[in-house]
């Protein structure tokens, strides 16, 4: 167990049904020193995890949880729905398959399918990618305007010599995102891997998820085939989710970048 991470875990509970507690209260209540405790609460309060009251000194679960719980929930029935046409486009195409849905400024896999020719291969699903790094992670923030510029907010990450960190250059690639409908990344998230998404809609008309598939980036480009594949999969999932179009329609603030 990482202590930690066990800290933080408890002094979440403590805050669990709607309870105010001071430092004081919540490191007599862990059995720990004050400034330890003030330590792990101020790290949870700068992720959103922990919020102040705005006019005292006790402490409260923060906004962030409710996203998680809202990612969480949703991801149930995403994840469900869409296992049998992942497995069918890992199998079409002999490609590794993702299945994955926004958290924060990451994108998380919610589901993976490895690719089918028998070879060991390391199992992904609850890993996280930063998502200007992500085939994936770029359609959710194509289509989602507020989340990219909350993104943009903030240094990117490079995590290779190929990440695009530049707020520009993604904006443009995003229009691009949002008018065709499909996402493309090579050798940014890591050297020698590939990867092609799409969006998964719901019966709003809503984003809520992106599929992909990836492959060795010494088979780049894909065939039109797997695009082909790919479009189907992440068609036939929106419509299981009761989605009424696919590709989801352009918004005007899209269309403006």
């Amino acid at each position: 167990m990482i202590q930690s991470i066990d800290r933080a875990a408890k002094v979440l509970s403590s805050l669990q049904g709607a309870r105010h507690l001071g430092i004081t209260e919540l490191a007599a209540a862990l059995e720990l020193p004050p400034s330890t405790v003030h330590g792990i609460v101020k790290s949870l309060q700068s992720h959103g995890l922990v919020a102040k009251e705005p006019s005292g000194s006790r402490y409260m679960l923060g906004p962030a949880l409710l996203k998680l719980s809202n990612v969480y929930l949703d991801t149930l029935d995403v994840r469900a729905r869409a296992m049998r046409w992942t497995r069918e486009l890992a199998r079409r195409t002999g490609l590794a398959t993702r299945l994955g849905a926004e958290l924060f400024d990451e994108v998380i896999i919610i589901h993976h399918n490895r690719r089918p020719d028998g070879s060991e291969q390391m199992p992904e699903t609850g890993l996280s990618i930063p998502a200007h790094a992500s085939a994936m992670g770029k359609v959710l923030l194509a289509y989602n305007p507020s989340a990219a510029d909350d993104l943009f907010s903030r240094p990117l990450r490079s995590l290779t010599g190929d990440t695009i960190t530049d707020p520009a250059e993604l904006a443009i690639q995003f229009a691009q995102i949002a008018e065709r409908g499909i996402a493309t990344e090579e050798d940014e998230a890591v050297l020698g891997e590939s990867s092609i998404a799409a969006p998964v809609v719901d019966r709003s008309g809503s984003v809520i998820a992106a599929v992909a598939v990836v492959l060795p980036s010494s088979e780049w480009p894909p065939e039109d085939n797997v695009l082909n594949d790919l479009r189907e999969t992440a068609r036939n999932i929106s419509r299981e989710l009761g989605a009424t179009a696919w590709p989801p329609p352009v918004s005007p603030s899209q269309r403006e970048e």
